[in-house]
């Protein structure tokens, strides 16, 4: 058994020194206290770090599809009143959404920027009253509404019962509205006297999209836009003007849910209308992201990148109109944030280094200040330190 202690002694890589052949200095005494301060500085600085959550970034090929895209908007136009402006939406599937009101909010605002009025879009339209019937007299108790189409119905059963109704007739045959006042249901839905109420007013309107996961377009435009062989015209009807100042901030466009850390470039843009009519158009590259906190909570979201460009409408296709559009395509690579701890294992090797790599440093500096001094000491004993 003592030889088995013996060969063990014998491995030991630290040997004991009796104290009483140390030797203390004041350069070791100085060197310990500024070695074991940056010791405890360093360690309290791992500690913190092994607290906090790092975030490790990953790029994958998105694989996914058959998705829905959710599209978070709040512009401010200063100079187009609320009843002009609509939202649009389409894409390469073939999917059209005309003049939007679902889930939207428009804001009347004055000169100012001060709210006059806050409405959901389409809601509030005033009661009617004795409405004007197809056959020409008035409504009477008990009888069914059916207006008229004002010469553009396509059958005889065929009903207008709003001044969009009427609008949307109109559409279908290709012909333009230029007599409002003819006009029952825009006369007592108060549209056209809503347009001259709201004139020199702007509009705040936000709110969001829903679309297909695939390349597409949405615009805000002065006018109710209608599709006709193939092109998008603005039907502005006997209120149309030369030019239209589309000069707008962009409040916040986020496409997808917020996550932490996230920055949406176009978030504050503002734009100011400097020459006639023109199309301001954002191109924008969409970036699917997945984020995953820390206790495993997963939002799927996107980034997107940007550029701009703007139309002046006079040098470009006639039948262009003016507007603001955004023009979005999707990005291949998804990116994936993880927040995550550091290890504890990773943390204690990290507090061992520094323990172990600063008193080995010290050790060496405290050699070299101590040989160095002993030897100046006995050269100055022999005279040979000048």
């Amino acid at each position: 058994m003592d030889k088995i202690f013996n060969k063990l002694r014998s491995l030991d890589a630290y040997p004991k020194v009796n104290e009483d052949f140390y030797s203390r200095t004041l350069s070791g005494g100085i060197i310990t206290l500024v070695s074991s301060l940056t010791i405890l500085l360093l360690f309290f600085s791992e500690f913190r770090l092994y607290l906090h959550t790092v975030t490790e970034t990953k790029l994958l090929v998105d694989t996914s599809r058959g998705e829905r895209l959710r599209i978070n908007f709040d512009v401010t136009f200063p100079a187009i009143p609320c009843t002009l402006l609509s939202v649009d939406a389409m894409d390469i599937s073939g999917e059209q959404h005309l003049d939007i009101k679902h889930d939207i909010i428009k804001k009347r605002i004055n000169s100012h920027g001060d709210v006059i009025e806050s409405r959901q879009d389409g809601i509030g339209a005033p009661k009617i009253e004795k409405p004007l019937q197809r056959h020409g007299g008035r409504l009477e108790h008990n009888e069914a509404y059916c207006g008229s189409c004002f010469g553009a119905e396509q059958s005889d059963d065929d009903c207008c019962n709003s001044c969009e109704e009427v609008r949307e007739a109109y559409q279908r045959k290709g012909w333009a509205i230029t007599n409002v006042d003819l006009i029952d249901q825009c006369k007592r839905e108060g549209f056209f006297q809503r347009i001259k109420d709201e004139d020199g007013e702007g509009c705040n309107i936000h709110g969001s999209l829903d679309v297909n996961r695939v390349a597409g377009n949405f615009h805000f435009a002065p006018g109710k836009s209608f599709h006709q062989t193939n092109i998008f015209l603005d039907d502005l009807l006997a209120f149309q003007k030369d030019s239209y100042n589309i000069s707008h901030r962009i409040n916040r466009l986020a496409f997808g849910e917020y996550f932490p850390g996230v920055v949406n470039p176009l978030d504050g843009a503002q734009w100011v209308h400097e020459t006639s009519n023109g199309m301001y158009q954002y191109f924008v590259k969409v970036v699917p992201t997945i984020y995953t906190d820390i206790r495993g909570g997963t939002v799927h979201s996107n980034q997107y990148s940007v550029t701009q460009h703007f139309k002046n409408l006079e040098f470009i296709h006639p039948n262009s109109h003016p507007g603001v559009f955004f023009f979005y395509d999707f990005s291949p690579i998804k990116v994936t944030f993880k927040e995550e701890h550091i290890s504890f294992l990773h943390f204690i090797t990290n507090i061992c280094a520094i323990i172990g790599g600063i008193f080995t440093v010290a050790g060496i500096i405290d050699s070299f200040i101590y040989h160095g001094q002993r030897k100046i000491k006995k050269k100055i004993e022999i005279g040979k330190f000048r």
